[in-house]
């Protein structure tokens, strides 16, 4: 009976977190449109989380000391380069291609595998890689030439890459919880890469040079005028802070696989609030394609080789197939569990 209940909490805590990480770009979207750089609405929200953050980041003071590789890992590649590339890949072509684009990550997890550290894989997870890869044909419309902003599309698969990264990373410390070493503690890992995160963005966005006024005003959701400090307090609350800890606690209830699936929704709930809230529509081989993509991205994800293979992490993320944000949600929660962010 408790197993059960665990396990309904667990699924509305994960459906909660793919909610909120598929609205980020909702919200992002129009604060870009209204004149802000991508890079600055990165900044707002990465230094606002964190400062949320900032009691945990505390509690869990001794990461700085036991685990700093996996806290610059995760600052540098989930927090900082996949939102940095997300943001700007949206600010030029539709959140929903954004974000399908990146459900490429899983393949190139095992091209990874396979060419670098030289270990097989299965022809289910090949099979998973060309649905991926044919997708991701229809979804950018190869047949017109690219329909879709060039540059974009290259910023997506750059966001996809850092993710990539980071799970790469992870894989590095499987072995931990076998050792009898005790893994971080997800939301310490969480708390300290928004930190970092935070640090390495103000370097490169120079937020002090950003139009503050604009979040004075409103910003159109096709059409419609909504405040831009309430889209910012969407942003960093409920997109970010909620997401990543609903995600996290729901990975320890069911298990990363199961959280990792159910995760795949993000991509469907950010294209259907794209196509609602911003006009944003896509045509039917584009949602054929999306559907290859999320298919392709599932069977790579339950393919991937989970051996160990060193010290730095514990394990790869199971939520490899998810989008920028909760690909590293399902990634922390499983190292709470010895393998339990974004």
């Amino acid at each position: 009976m408790h197993a059960s209940q665990g396990r309904s909490a667990g699924l509305g805590l994960a459906l909660a977190s793919a909610f909120a990480f598929g609205g980020s770009g909702v919200a992002a979207k129009p604060l870009i449109e209204a004149g802000l750089d991508p890079l600055h609405v990165v900044w707002l929200r990465v230094a606002g989380a964190a400062l949320v953050m900032l009691p945990v980041a505390w509690r869990h003071r001794g990461l700085v000391r036991s685990r700093p590789v996996l806290l610059l890992g995760f600052g540098l590649l989930a927090v900082a380069g996949v939102q940095a590339c997300y943001f700007a890949a949206i600010s030029r072509i539709p959140v929903g291609v954004a974000l399908l684009v990146e459900y490429l990550a899983p393949a190139l997890v095992l091209g990874w595998v396979r060419f670098v550290q030289r270990r097989p894989v299965t022809r289910r997870a090949a099979v998973g890689v060309v649905l991926a890869v044919g997708g991701l044909a229809c979804v950018v419309e190869v047949w017109s030439g690219l329909s879709f902003d060039a540059v974009g599309l290259l910023l997506a698969l750059g966001a996809a890459g850092c993710q990539v990264g980071y799970f790469v990373l992870s894989d590095q410390g499987s072995a931990d919880g076998a050792d009898g070493v005790e893994p971080p503690h997800p939301v310490g890992v969480i708390a300290y890469g928004l930190l970092i995160g935070a640090l390495v963005l103000t370097v490169v966005a120079r937020p002090w040079g950003m139009d503050w006024s604009v979040l004075g005003g409103s910003a159109g959701m096709d059409g419609t005028d909504v405040p831009a400090w309430l889209l910012l307090v969407w942003i960093v609350l409920l997109a970010t802070v909620i997401a990543y800890v609903t995600g996290v606690i729901s990975v320890r209830l069911l298990s990363p696989a199961v959280a990792g699936v159910v995760a795949c929704l993000e991509a469907v709930i950010a294209t259907v609030l794209a196509w609602v809230m911003l006009g944003e529509h896509l045509s039917a081989p584009q949602l054929i394609g999306g559907a290859m993509v999320l298919f392709g991205a599932f069977i790579a994800q339950s393919s991937t080789p989970r051996t160990p293979s060193g010290p730095v992490a514990s394990g790869l993320a199971a939520g490899a197939a998810e989008g920028p944000d909760a690909g590293r949600a399902a990634a922390e929660g499983e190292l709470s569990a010895g393998r339990a962010a974004t």
